[in-house]
């Protein structure tokens, strides 16, 4: 769902995405009302007791129950400035829960609250029956304390630039853009801007476990939400209940690490694209794959000389390009917008190619964004790398990049410079990841994932001491309510019964 600029892109693109979904509201069935979760009384590491025994305020929303919870903004100053999280439960249709089930879409920057309908609908009804749904927005996300930092029309500017930049102008403007929009959360978040990191959000979710009432954690997190999701168990090991990790991050990579991943992810998705594609009567790529290829990919790179024009007063630029094709290759589901895109693009009108990458960002009509999620995915990852990526290191990864990816390659070569600028430092920087202690961690992996590449999940599952691997064949953004019934099947027996599969088993496409 969120993503946003090119010289952070294998920073972004990590999250449960859908093009063109009508809204399905999974309320619960229940008539009485719903219990309001009571705290289960822990003090919580030192300096925290206030935060872990604070007295939360129910209020019904809908057929849920919604409240804030209050955390520290820097967990090393306790007694300092505090932020508010979010929190949506909705109750278990079966009555009282066998438990609390806390759900993320990833990101960074996805509403935990606004997927949380999205979630409902596509679970099982025993899942529904025996679990309170919990939807929770993470620090500067959503609902909770946002944070803030370019306007409406500062965004757009920093969208739709170069995203592969050509001479030391370009590569001057393209690093200055980093520390424009740190600088601007800086100024328009306070502290907050430096302290949105994985390692403190996954402390809040530990507070929130115990408000709720859950002795521990059952979770599932797609995309980012793996990430978030592995460091709580690595920081909370005998807390972990039943986690399952969908379209796994591997925390361990460098920025240069990721944006390879991520080039050969989507160019792995996008030949399963084309090479479908070709095989259709009027297929824009023509009828043969390679030629289809190239003319995609001189496509895009002519875009940035010259902009497609479209129905309104916008144009599409590289950038924008980019992301009406890359929000297609989330879902299989989506590669008939592909097509139409690509129609309509060829015959020079981008209209459609600007609405995809406007959906990509949550731009709407007038302008304004529905979320922040475009500002918080940078701040998060930003603040989680450590940024060492120098300009003359990736200048001399753009070969290896071009061979992985023709289409996508120079773009996501530059992507690995996004965070070396960042003006805002931390200490919370991501940590290593194994998760001593904990039990059995599902980690699923999908073989054409193009936003979480398959490997990643295979590094993760090794990373975990009780990391155990389910593998789903097929095209698509993370496994789990993706049309495979065998990956549904075992999630919810994992959920439901605590039976683990055997590591490794292989989930073939429908």
């Amino acid at each position: 769902m969120l993503s946003r600029k090119y010289f952070g892109l294998a920073l972004l693109l990590a999250v449960v995405l859908v093009i063109a979904v009508i809204a399905v509201v999974a309320d619960s069935v229940r008539d009485d009302p719903a219990p309001k979760p009571q705290s289960t009384g822990e003090s919580g590491a030192a300096g925290l007791s206030s935060f872990y025994k604070q007295k939360l305020s129910w209020t019904k929303c809908g057929t849920s129950q919604c409240t804030w919870a209050t955390v520290p903004v820097d967990y090393e100053k306790p007694d300092g400035k505090t932020l508010r999280l979010r929190v949506k439960v909705r109750p278990a249709d079966g009555g009282t829960p066998k438990a609390r089930l806390f759900i993320n879409p990833g990101g960074p920057g996805g509403s935990g609250v606004e997927f949380l309908s999205y979630f409902a609908a596509r679970a099982s009804q025993d899942l529904r029956n025996d679990y309170d749904i919990v939807g929770f927005d993470p620090r500067g996300v959503g609902d909770s304390t946002p944070l803030k930092c370019l306007s409406n029309k500062e965004f757009d500017k920093f969208a739709n630039s170069d995203p592969d930049p050509d001479d030391d102008a370009e590569i001057k403007a393209f690093r200055e853009w980093s520390v424009q929009l740190g600088d601007a959360c800086r100024d328009n978040s306070g502290a907050l801007a430096s302290h949105v990191s994985t390692l403190e959000a996954a402390k809040d979710i530990d507070i929130l476990r115990a408000l709720v009432g859950e002795e521990k954690l059952d979770y599932y997190g797609a995309s980012y939400g793996t990430q978030l999701g592995a460091t709580y168990a690595e920081l909370f090991p005998k807390k972990v209940g039943r986690m399952v990790l969908d379209g796994a991050v591997d925390p361990s990579l460098s920025d240069e690490q990721q944006g390879l991943g991520q080039a050969e992810g989507f160019q792995r998705a996008l030949t399963s694209y084309i090479a479908d594609c070709v095989k259709t009567d009027g297929c824009p790529l023509g009828t043969d794959a390679k030629a289809g290829e190239k003319k995609l990919a001189d496509f895009l790179q002519g875009l940035d000389a010259n902009p497609l024009k479209t129905k309104g007063t916008r144009v599409v630029t590289e950038a924008m390009g980019f992301y009406g094709i890359a929000v297609t290759l989330y879902d299989r589901a989506n590669w008939p917008a592909l097509t139409v895109e690509l129609e309509q693009a060829f015959r020079g009108d981008g209209t459609v190619m600007l609405g995809l990458a406007d959906q990509y960002f949550g731009r709407q009509e007038d302008g304004s964004y529905k979320d922040n999620s475009g500002e918080s995915i940078y701040a998060v990852r930003c603040l989680d790398s450590t940024g060492s990526s120098t300009l003359d290191e990736v200048e001399a990864s753009i070969p290896e990049y071009e061979k992985i990816s023709p289409t996508f390659g120079r773009s996501m070569a530059w992507s690995a410079l996004g965070c070396t600028d960042w003006p805002l430092k931390t200490k919370n920087t991501q940590i290593g990841i194994s998760a001593e202690g904990a039990p059995p961690i599902l980690v699923v992996g999908t073989t054409r994932d193009p936003a979480t590449p398959y490997e990643w999940a295979q590094s993760l599952a090794k990373q975990l001491d009780s990391g155990v691997l389910v593998t789903r064949e097929g095209d698509g953004h993370t496994g789990f309510h993706a049309g495979n019934s065998c990956i549904d099947s075992i999630v919810d027996e994992f959920f439901l019964d605590g039976t683990v599969p055997k590591d490794g088993v292989e989930c073939a496409a429908p």
